[in-house]
Protein backbone atom coordinates (compact mmCIF):
# COMPACT_ATOMS: atom_id res chain seq x y z
CA UNK A 1 0.00 0.00 0.00
CA UNK A 2 1.18 3.51 -0.76
CA UNK A 3 1.40 7.00 1.40
CA UNK A 4 -1.83 7.67 0.15
CA UNK A 5 -4.24 5.37 2.01
CA UNK A 6 -6.65 3.36 -0.77
CA UNK A 7 -8.95 2.52 2.10
CA UNK A 8 -9.18 1.71 6.36
CA UNK A 9 -9.70 -1.35 7.65
CA UNK A 10 -12.19 -0.25 10.29
CA UNK A 11 -14.58 1.22 7.64
CA UNK A 12 -14.32 -1.76 5.12
CA UNK A 13 -13.79 -5.13 5.98
CA UNK A 14 -13.00 -4.35 9.86
CA UNK A 15 -10.16 -5.43 12.24
CA UNK A 16 -9.44 -9.31 12.12
CA UNK A 17 -9.56 -10.30 15.25
CA UNK A 18 -8.49 -13.77 15.33
CA UNK A 19 -5.25 -12.36 13.52
CA UNK A 20 -2.36 -13.29 15.98
CA UNK A 21 -1.04 -9.96 16.17
CA UNK A 22 -4.27 -8.83 17.44
CA UNK A 23 -4.74 -12.00 20.29
CA UNK A 24 -1.37 -10.82 21.43
CA UNK A 25 -2.58 -7.11 21.48
CA UNK A 26 -5.43 -8.35 23.92
CA UNK A 27 -3.17 -9.76 26.01
CA UNK A 28 -1.16 -6.71 25.89
CA UNK A 29 -3.99 -5.03 27.76
CA UNK A 30 -4.77 -7.51 29.37
CA UNK A 31 -1.29 -7.67 30.93
CA UNK A 32 0.86 -5.46 30.00
CA UNK A 33 -0.47 -2.24 32.09
CA UNK A 34 1.88 -2.34 35.09
CA UNK A 35 3.62 1.12 35.97
CA UNK A 36 7.33 0.91 36.63
CA UNK A 37 7.08 3.86 39.26
CA UNK A 38 4.49 1.93 41.46
CA UNK A 39 6.90 -0.76 42.05
CA UNK A 40 7.85 -0.55 45.69
CA UNK A 41 12.16 -0.44 45.81
CA UNK A 42 12.69 0.11 49.67
CA UNK A 43 13.23 -3.00 50.86
CA UNK A 44 15.60 -3.42 47.60
CA UNK A 45 17.56 -0.02 48.91
CA UNK A 46 18.39 -2.61 52.06
CA UNK A 47 19.02 -5.37 50.28
CA UNK A 48 21.45 -3.43 48.10
CA UNK A 49 23.56 -2.02 50.75
CA UNK A 50 23.97 -5.43 52.32
CA UNK A 51 25.83 -6.48 49.27
CA UNK A 52 29.52 -7.40 49.02
CA UNK A 53 31.55 -4.55 46.52
CA UNK A 54 31.66 -7.69 44.08
CA UNK A 55 28.09 -8.23 44.39
CA UNK A 56 27.13 -5.09 43.66
CA UNK A 57 29.30 -5.06 40.65
CA UNK A 58 27.91 -7.81 39.64
CA UNK A 59 24.49 -6.60 39.97
CA UNK A 60 25.33 -3.00 38.04
CA UNK A 61 27.15 -5.18 35.52
CA UNK A 62 24.00 -6.43 34.66
CA UNK A 63 21.45 -3.96 35.23
CA UNK A 64 23.65 -1.60 32.84
CA UNK A 65 23.58 -3.55 30.05
CA UNK A 66 20.27 -4.20 30.59
CA UNK A 67 19.15 -1.19 30.44
CA UNK A 68 21.04 -0.22 27.45
CA UNK A 69 19.49 -3.10 26.32
CA UNK A 70 16.11 -1.99 26.41
CA UNK A 71 16.99 1.50 24.97
CA UNK A 72 18.47 0.30 22.21
CA UNK A 73 15.41 -2.01 21.63
CA UNK A 74 13.03 1.28 22.00
CA UNK A 75 14.96 3.25 19.65
CA UNK A 76 15.57 0.83 16.76
CA UNK A 77 11.74 -0.43 16.36
CA UNK A 78 10.38 1.97 15.03
CA UNK A 79 11.83 0.90 11.05
CA UNK A 80 9.66 -2.22 11.37
CA UNK A 81 6.56 -0.75 12.32
CA UNK A 82 6.84 2.06 9.64
CA UNK A 83 7.01 -0.70 7.27
CA UNK A 84 4.58 -3.13 8.70
CA UNK A 85 2.07 0.25 8.58
CA UNK A 86 3.33 0.47 4.81
CA UNK A 87 2.12 -2.85 3.69
CA UNK A 88 -1.29 -1.82 5.27
CA UNK A 89 -0.93 -4.80 8.17
CA UNK A 90 -3.14 -3.17 10.43
CA UNK A 91 -3.56 -5.54 12.78
CA UNK A 92 0.50 -6.14 13.11
CA UNK A 93 0.35 -2.27 13.30
CA UNK A 94 -1.70 -2.18 16.30
CA UNK A 95 0.18 -5.09 18.10
CA UNK A 96 3.37 -2.92 17.58
CA UNK A 97 2.31 -0.29 19.14
CA UNK A 98 1.89 -2.21 22.26
CA UNK A 99 5.29 -3.47 22.16
CA UNK A 100 7.27 0.06 21.81
CA UNK A 101 5.55 1.14 24.66
CA UNK A 102 6.66 -1.87 26.36
CA UNK A 103 10.19 -1.16 25.47
CA UNK A 104 9.88 2.10 26.90
CA UNK A 105 8.40 1.32 29.74
CA UNK A 106 10.94 -1.44 30.43
CA UNK A 107 13.66 1.32 29.63
CA UNK A 108 11.83 3.50 32.28
CA UNK A 109 12.12 0.32 34.98
CA UNK A 110 15.64 0.23 34.71
CA UNK A 111 16.72 3.80 35.02
CA UNK A 112 14.52 3.91 37.82
CA UNK A 113 16.17 0.50 39.56
CA UNK A 114 19.54 1.91 38.90
CA UNK A 115 18.70 5.90 40.16
CA UNK A 116 16.90 5.36 43.35
CA UNK A 117 18.31 1.69 44.74
CA UNK A 118 22.08 1.62 43.14
CA UNK A 119 22.40 5.40 43.47
CA UNK A 120 25.01 4.19 40.10
CA UNK A 121 27.41 6.68 38.92
CA UNK A 122 26.61 8.90 35.22
CA UNK A 123 28.18 6.07 32.86
CA UNK A 124 28.34 2.08 32.71
CA UNK A 125 29.30 2.09 29.53
CA UNK A 126 32.90 0.45 30.69
CA UNK A 127 30.31 -2.62 31.70
CA UNK A 128 29.74 -2.94 27.42
CA UNK A 129 31.83 -5.57 26.63
CA UNK A 130 32.86 -5.88 22.78
CA UNK A 131 30.33 -8.46 22.37
CA UNK A 132 27.65 -6.38 23.73
CA UNK A 133 28.96 -3.41 21.23
CA UNK A 134 28.90 -5.66 18.06
CA UNK A 135 25.53 -6.98 19.02
CA UNK A 136 23.71 -3.89 20.60
CA UNK A 137 26.01 -1.10 19.48
CA UNK A 138 25.98 -2.19 15.70
CA UNK A 139 24.16 -5.38 14.97
CA UNK A 140 20.92 -4.37 16.03
CA UNK A 141 20.61 -0.81 14.88
CA UNK A 142 21.94 -1.99 11.47
CA UNK A 143 19.80 -4.17 10.62
CA UNK A 144 16.46 -2.67 11.82
CA UNK A 145 17.69 0.77 9.80
CA UNK A 146 18.37 -0.83 6.97
CA UNK A 147 14.58 -0.92 6.56
CA UNK A 148 14.31 2.76 5.98
CA UNK A 149 16.00 2.22 2.53
CA UNK A 150 15.15 -1.19 1.81
CA UNK A 151 11.86 -2.98 3.33
CA UNK A 152 12.22 -5.99 1.06
CA UNK A 153 11.19 -9.19 2.69
CA UNK A 154 15.04 -10.40 2.94
CA UNK A 155 15.59 -7.09 5.13
CA UNK A 156 12.41 -7.58 7.35
CA UNK A 157 13.89 -11.67 7.94
CA UNK A 158 17.12 -10.17 8.95
CA UNK A 159 15.88 -6.97 11.31
CA UNK A 160 13.79 -9.97 13.11
CA UNK A 161 15.89 -12.30 13.34
CA UNK A 162 18.55 -9.93 14.92
CA UNK A 163 15.97 -8.22 17.22
CA UNK A 164 13.17 -10.65 18.24
CA UNK A 165 15.44 -14.44 17.80
CA UNK A 166 18.76 -13.11 19.10
CA UNK A 167 18.24 -10.19 21.36
CA UNK A 168 14.77 -10.83 22.83
CA UNK A 169 14.52 -14.26 22.10
CA UNK A 170 18.19 -15.54 23.27
CA UNK A 171 20.11 -12.97 25.26
CA UNK A 172 16.86 -11.14 27.17
CA UNK A 173 15.54 -14.45 27.82
CA UNK A 174 18.75 -15.56 29.25
CA UNK A 175 19.62 -12.50 31.13
CA UNK A 176 16.22 -12.06 32.89
CA UNK A 177 15.91 -15.30 33.22
CA UNK A 178 19.25 -16.11 35.05
CA UNK A 179 19.13 -12.45 37.28
CA UNK A 180 15.58 -13.47 38.49
CA UNK A 181 16.96 -16.67 39.71
CA UNK A 182 20.11 -15.14 41.37
CA UNK A 183 17.63 -12.83 43.12
CA UNK A 184 14.82 -15.59 44.07
CA UNK A 185 17.60 -17.79 45.49
CA UNK A 186 18.92 -15.00 47.63
CA UNK A 187 15.91 -13.51 48.61
CA UNK A 188 16.61 -10.37 47.80
CA UNK A 189 15.50 -7.00 46.22
CA UNK A 190 11.79 -8.01 45.88
CA UNK A 191 10.65 -4.71 43.28
CA UNK A 192 13.12 -5.60 41.06
CA UNK A 193 12.38 -9.38 40.77
CA UNK A 194 8.52 -8.54 40.74
CA UNK A 195 9.97 -6.13 37.54
CA UNK A 196 11.40 -8.38 35.94
CA UNK A 197 8.40 -10.83 36.51
CA UNK A 198 6.51 -8.51 34.98
CA UNK A 199 8.78 -7.42 32.27
CA UNK A 200 9.42 -11.30 30.80
CA UNK A 201 5.56 -11.31 30.85
CA UNK A 202 5.88 -8.69 27.83
CA UNK A 203 8.77 -10.13 26.82
CA UNK A 204 7.34 -13.34 25.76
CA UNK A 205 4.65 -11.42 23.49
CA UNK A 206 7.58 -9.50 21.54
CA UNK A 207 9.05 -13.08 20.95
CA UNK A 208 5.62 -14.87 19.92
CA UNK A 209 5.15 -11.62 17.28
CA UNK A 210 8.98 -12.59 16.04
CA UNK A 211 8.35 -16.28 15.22
CA UNK A 212 5.04 -15.19 13.74
CA UNK A 213 6.31 -12.73 11.42
CA UNK A 214 9.60 -14.72 10.32
CA UNK A 215 7.17 -17.87 9.65
CA UNK A 216 5.57 -15.82 7.68
CA UNK A 217 8.03 -14.46 5.85
CA UNK A 218 9.25 -18.13 5.23
CA UNK A 219 6.21 -19.61 3.99
CA UNK A 220 5.59 -16.49 1.83
CA UNK A 221 9.03 -16.57 0.44
CA UNK A 222 10.15 -19.88 0.55
CA UNK A 223 14.05 -18.62 -0.66
CA UNK A 224 14.43 -16.82 2.27
CA UNK A 225 15.20 -20.08 4.76
CA UNK A 226 18.80 -20.48 3.52
CA UNK A 227 19.79 -16.56 4.49
CA UNK A 228 16.96 -16.92 8.06
CA UNK A 229 19.46 -19.57 8.77
CA UNK A 230 22.69 -18.25 7.87
CA UNK A 231 21.93 -14.81 9.67
CA UNK A 232 20.67 -16.42 12.87
CA UNK A 233 23.91 -18.86 12.90
CA UNK A 234 26.14 -15.08 12.57
CA UNK A 235 24.81 -13.93 15.18
CA UNK A 236 25.23 -16.88 18.00
CA UNK A 237 28.75 -16.84 18.25
CA UNK A 238 28.55 -12.54 19.41
CA UNK A 239 25.78 -13.45 21.64
CA UNK A 240 27.60 -16.27 23.22
CA UNK A 241 30.80 -14.25 23.95
CA UNK A 242 28.49 -11.53 25.73
CA UNK A 243 27.98 -14.44 28.80
CA UNK A 244 31.57 -15.20 28.63
CA UNK A 245 32.85 -11.94 28.51
CA UNK A 246 31.07 -10.66 31.37
CA UNK A 247 32.42 -14.20 33.08
CA UNK A 248 35.95 -13.61 32.95
CA UNK A 249 35.49 -9.98 34.55
CA UNK A 250 35.81 -11.73 38.21
CA UNK A 251 38.34 -14.23 39.58
CA UNK A 252 35.38 -15.56 42.03
CA UNK A 253 31.80 -15.33 40.32
CA UNK A 254 29.72 -14.00 42.89
CA UNK A 255 26.54 -15.49 44.06
CA UNK A 256 27.96 -18.75 42.77
CA UNK A 257 26.92 -18.25 39.69
CA UNK A 258 28.48 -20.73 36.58
CA UNK A 259 29.28 -19.57 33.39
CA UNK A 260 27.94 -22.95 31.96
CA UNK A 261 24.65 -22.64 33.36
CA UNK A 262 24.24 -19.26 31.02
CA UNK A 263 25.68 -20.52 28.00
CA UNK A 264 23.41 -23.81 28.11
CA UNK A 265 20.46 -21.57 28.66
CA UNK A 266 21.21 -19.45 25.90
CA UNK A 267 21.61 -22.32 23.41
CA UNK A 268 18.63 -23.66 24.75
CA UNK A 269 16.50 -20.64 23.95
CA UNK A 270 18.13 -20.43 20.69
CA UNK A 271 17.55 -24.03 19.47
CA UNK A 272 14.00 -23.60 20.68
CA UNK A 273 13.32 -20.39 18.29
CA UNK A 274 14.94 -22.26 15.18
CA UNK A 275 12.78 -25.43 15.87
CA UNK A 276 10.08 -23.07 15.99
CA UNK A 277 10.92 -21.21 12.48
CA UNK A 278 11.72 -24.52 10.69
CA UNK A 279 8.42 -26.01 11.41
CA UNK A 280 6.92 -22.61 8.87
CA UNK A 281 9.53 -24.34 5.90
CA UNK A 282 6.93 -25.51 3.34
CA UNK A 283 3.31 -24.14 5.34
CA UNK A 284 0.42 -22.43 4.20
CA UNK A 285 -0.24 -19.25 5.42
CA UNK A 286 -3.66 -20.29 7.04
CA UNK A 287 -1.21 -23.03 8.38
CA UNK A 288 1.37 -20.34 10.30
CA UNK A 289 -1.81 -18.58 11.44
CA UNK A 290 -3.36 -21.30 13.31
CA UNK A 291 0.27 -22.31 14.65
CA UNK A 292 0.59 -19.02 16.11
CA UNK A 293 -2.79 -18.72 17.59
CA UNK A 294 -2.31 -22.08 19.56
CA UNK A 295 0.75 -21.41 20.85
CA UNK A 296 -0.69 -17.73 22.13
CA UNK A 297 -3.38 -19.86 23.97
CA UNK A 298 -0.82 -21.94 25.42
CA UNK A 299 0.61 -19.41 26.88
CA UNK A 300 -0.27 -16.67 29.68
CA UNK A 301 0.34 -13.49 29.80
Amino acid sequence: MSALHKSFASATRGLDRTHPAMRLFEKAKKYGIWNPSELDLEQDKTDWAALTPDEQDLNLRLLSMFAAGEEAVTLDLLPLIQVVAQEGRIEEEIFLTSFLWEEAKHTDFFNRVLSEVCAHPADLSHYHTPSYNAIFYEALPAALDALRADPSPLTQMRASVTYNMVVEGMLAETGYHAFFTMLQENDSMPGLREGIRLLKQDESRHIAYGIFLLSRLAAEHPHLWEDLEAHMNSLLYPAIAIISEAFAAYEVVPFGLVEDTFVSYAMDQFQKRFERLEKARGASLPEILDRANRIIDANDG
